[in-house]
């Protein structure tokens, strides 16, 4: 069904979207951003997050969607059957009148859908009819990224998306929604006005701050963000004690593999601190699980463990 529906929306997503498209990927996502805010005049960035967005998808709504451009039966009944297929826990089913199916291969493409008609499609028209100024606009699946030049333009975006979204039943979660001054003239503007540094953002997993080039021009530079780098640590250790029956040699070849993934996604332009830290801290939990290993030694004498030590 996925290689069927997607070829017809690969016509008509628009650019600004790169999550789960063929040919498209969050490196792809993040450069795209960094170049919007170099070279265009932003100055406010909304950094918006949709409330549970894959727990919320409107079923009646998205049947509309693909009406729009699948006139199939068949495949509008087989996409009804997946969004309604219900959830098992514990034993008991209960049916789903809204949200997508998890884990499905379906979901990341009916979100796309989704999104293309709630989101994509209206922000493309506002920023061309209702926009004073140059807007950008970068979207991966539900993270959202909007850039502005003038405040003015940001503060109605917001309070207007908020009104769009509820029409689809939908909500900016106002907790994690943020605008924030940002771009090349943000230092200086709030360095006039008293103000600390300008503001940072996170954007899938890299906090992305106003700095230099060494050259001297303005840049935006990138670095794993705290929480992922934190999530991931502890992600690892966990997984250390539980390969703790494993062989040395095999948890060493899990463990490069893992290391392998994060520095290919998390190795890009000014985030070498950050790959610093990363790696320091991941080889003192390795040394840490070595030496537990090492303290199982058994006292041959008495035939039993060592005293404070565990067997």
């Amino acid at each position: 069904m996925v290689s069927i529906l997607e070829p017809i929306y690969e016509e008509d997503f628009l650019g600004f979207s790169y999550g789960f498209r063929p040919g498209r990927g969050p490196h792809q996502a993040l450069d795209a951003l960094v170049v919007a805010i170099e070279r265009r005049p932003v100055r406010w960035i909304l950094d918006a997050d949709i409330r549970g967005f894959y727990d919320h998808v409107d079923h009646e709504w998205l049947l509309k969607f693909v009406e729009h451009r699948v006139a199939d039966p068949r495949i509008l009944r087989l996409i009804q059957k997946w969004l309604k297929a219900g959830v098992s826990e514990d034993g008991q089913w209960s049916e789903t009148k809204v949200g997508t199916p998890q884990g499905a291969v379906v979901s990341p493409l009916i979100a796309n859908i989704y999104l293309h008609y709630v989101f994509d499609l209206w922000v493309h028209a506002w920023r061309r009819k209702m926009a004073r100024g140059a807007v950008i606009v970068v979207r991966y699946a539900d993270d959202l990224i909007v850039g502005f030049q003038y405040r003015q333009d940001a503060e109605r975006f917001q309070r207007e998306l908020q009104d769009r979204l509820a029409k689809f039943g939908l909500e900016l979660n106002a907790d994690k929604t943020r605008r924030i001054e940002f771009g090349r003239w943000a230092e200086r503007d709030r360095k006039r006005r008293g103000e600390g540094k300008p503001e940072t953002f996170d954007f899938l997993g890299f906090t992305h701050y106003c700095g230099k080039h060494r050259k001297g021009y303005y840049c935006v530079w990138r670095k794993t963000s705290r929480k992922r780098l934190v999530a991931k640590l502890q992600q690892i250790k966990q997984q250390l004690r539980y390969r703790r029956h494993e062989s040395i040699p095999e948890v060493g070849e899990w463990l490069q593999r893992v290391v392998t993934g994060y520095y290919n996604y998390h190795a890009v332009p000014g985030n070498l601190g950050s790959l610093s830290l990363f790696q320091i801290r991941l080889g003192r939990l390795w040394r840490q699980t070595l030496r537990r290993r090492g303290d199982t030694r058994t006292d041959h004498r008495q035939g039993h463990a060592a005293p404070g030590r565990d067997p």
